[in-house]
C-alpha cells in the first residue's frame, strides 16, 4: 500500500464492479500519468490546450471537434446550455434565466435514469425544462414527432446499462427525426465504447468520460459538430465555469484517447476472456452459488460474470454477500445494482490475476462460513443504500482511530 494511503487511513479497494466514479473509476496507465506529470509543473494557455484536445478528440471519434470539461455529467449541462444559447454571449451570461430562449429538452422516459444523480437534474441545472416522452418501457416515433415543437432546444439520448434496454427508439432513427425538425441530439454515453458509431448515427454531440472506458483522468469529453462544440466552449463564460477542466485533466484525457486509438483491442478481449474463464473455474461448485455470463447490456464488447446467490442454500443473500466482501482491510467491490434480484456482477476488466484470486478466495471463504439461511432478510433499495452512506459520512477511518488512541 502506498504512503499516501497509509498516511490518510485509506482502505485498499479492489474494484470488480466496473468503472464507477465512486470507486475511483479506472486505473490510469503510465502514459496518462506521464502526461499529467509533464504538464502539472508548467503554465499553458488553456485555450491552446483545448484546441489541441479538440484535434485529438476529432481524430479518435470522427467528429468535427471536441472539448474537455469537468465530467460527463457536466457535459450534459454544458451541451444543453449550448443548445439554448448557441454562440450568443449575452444569452450565455443570462443562463440559467432562459427568457427569450427555446428551453425544452426531449427525453425518452426509459432514459430518465439515476447514475448517481438524476439525468434530468443535469438538464435543469442549465435552466432547461425536461419533456419526457413515452412510458418507462416504451417510446414510439410518433411520440417523438409530436414533442418536437418550436419550444424544443435539444433532444437527449442516454446510452447506459441503467436505461431500459428494449422498447426505446434506436439512436439512428432518433437522430434522423430530430434532424428533420432542426433539433440537435445530445448523446450521454459516459461509460460506453463506440463513440465513432454514435457520431456516424447522426448525433450532434456525444459525451463520454475520460476516466471510464478510456482509463484517463477524471474529465468529460464532448465530441461533435464544430459549431455546436464552439457553443459548448462559450459556456466557460457562463454556467460551464463551475464545470471547467484543469490542465491536468485535459492532458490526461488527451493521453488516454491517444492510447485508446493505438490499443490492441483483440489482445485486451483475449485477456478479459481468460480472466473470466479463470473466475468461473475458481468459483465453480460452491453450494448456493450459480454462475452465468451476462453480455454488457448496452452492447459493449465484454461480458460480466453473474453470481446468483440462493440464500436458502448459501446461508446469506446477494446483498449480504456484497456487504461482507466490502468489509475488512481490503474492500472488494462487486456490482450490486441487482442484489435485490438475487445476484451480483463480477467485472474482470480492470483487475489482475492476483486480485482475481483474492476475490474468488474471499467469496468462497464467506460462503463456507455462512450457516443461517437469510431468505427472508430484506434487501434495501439502491437509493436507501446511497442515503445510508451519505448519513454515515465522514466516519473516521479505523487506522486513524487506532493511531489516536495508541
Amino acid at each position: 500500500m502506498s504512503a499516501f494511503f497509509q498516511q490518510h487511513g485509506l482502505r485498499r479497494v479492489i474494484n470488480a464492479s466496473g468503472t464507477e466514479t465512486v470507486h475511483g473509476a479506472s486505473r490510469c496507465s503510465p502514459a496518462v500519468v506521464e502526461a499529467v506529470c509533464d504538464i502539472l509543473p508548467s503554465w499553458v494557455e488553456i485555450a491552446d490546450l483545448q484546441r489541441a484536445a479538440s484535434e485529438t478528440i476529432a481524430a479518435v471519434t470522427g467528429a468535427e471537434a471536441g472539448i474537455v470539461t469537468g465530467c460527463s455529467a457536466a457535459g450534459i449541462s454544458i451541451c444543453v446550455a449550448a443548445a439554448m444559447t448557441g454562440q450568443d454571449l449575452a444569452k450565455v451570461e443570462q443562463l440559467p434565466d432562459t427568457a427569450g430562449m427555446k428551453k425544452r429538452v426531449v427525453l425518452q422516459k426509459g432514459h430518465e435514469v439515476n447514475f448517481g444523480a438524476p439525468v434530468s437534474q443535469m438538464v435543469r441545472i442549465a435552466g432547461a425544462e425536461v419533456i419526457e416522452i413515452g412510458t418507462a418501457t416504451s417510446c414510439a416515433v410518433f411520440q417523438l414527432e409530436a414533442a418536437l415543437n418550436g419550444e424544443v432546444a435539444a433532444a437527449l439520448y442516454v446510452i447506459s446499462h441503467h436505461t431500459v434496454q428494449s422498447g426505446m427508439i434506436d439512436l439512428a432513427t432518433f437522430c434522423a427525426i430530430c434532424r428533420k425538425h432542426g433539433v440537435p441530439v445530445i448523446v450521454d454515453a459516459a461509460a460506453e465504447y463506440d463513440w465513432p458509431a454514435m457520431i456516424a448515427a447522426g448525433a450532434t454531440a456525444v459525451i463520454f468520460s475520460a476516466q471510464k472506458a478510456a482509463a484517463g483522468t477524471t474529465a468529460g469529453i464532448i465530441a461533435g459538430e464544430e459549431a455546436f462544440i464552439r457553443a459548448c466552449y462559450y459556456q466557460d463564460r457562463g454556467v460551464g465555469r463551475v464545470m471547467k477542466a484543469g490542465k491536468e485533466s485535459i492532458a490526461g484525457a488527451m493521453a488516454a484517447l491517444a492510447q485508446w486509438q493505438a490499443v490492441d483491442r483483440a489482445a485486451i478481449k483475449r485477456g478479459e476472456e481468460e480472466r473470466l474463464a479463470q473466475a468461473e473455474t475458481l468459483l465453480a461448485g460452491i453450494p448456493g452459488l450459480r454462475l452465468e455470463r451476462q453480455p454488457d447490456p448496452p452492447g459493449n464488447p465484454f461480458e460480466r460474470l453473474m453470481l446468483h446467490v440462493d440464500p436458502a442454500v448459501a446461508g446469506l443473500n446477494a446483498h449480504q454477500l456484497g456487504e461482507a466482501l466490502a468489509a475488512g482491510d481490503v474492500k472488494v467491490v462487486l456490482r450490486s445494482l441487482h442484489a435485490d434480484r438475487g445476484y451480483l456482477l463480477f467485472d474482470v476488466r480492470r483487475i489482475d490475476d492476483a486480485e482475481l484470486r483474492l476475490i474468488t478466495d474471499k467469496v468462497r471463504g464467506l460462503l463456507a462460513k455462512a450457516t443461517e439461511a437469510s431468505a427472508a432478510s430484506p434487501v434495501p433499495s439502491k437509493g436507501d443504500v446511497a442515503r445510508r452512506a451519505l448519513e454515515a459520512w465522514p466516519a473516521r477511518s479505523p487506522q486513524k482511530i487506532s493511531a489516536n488512541t495508541a
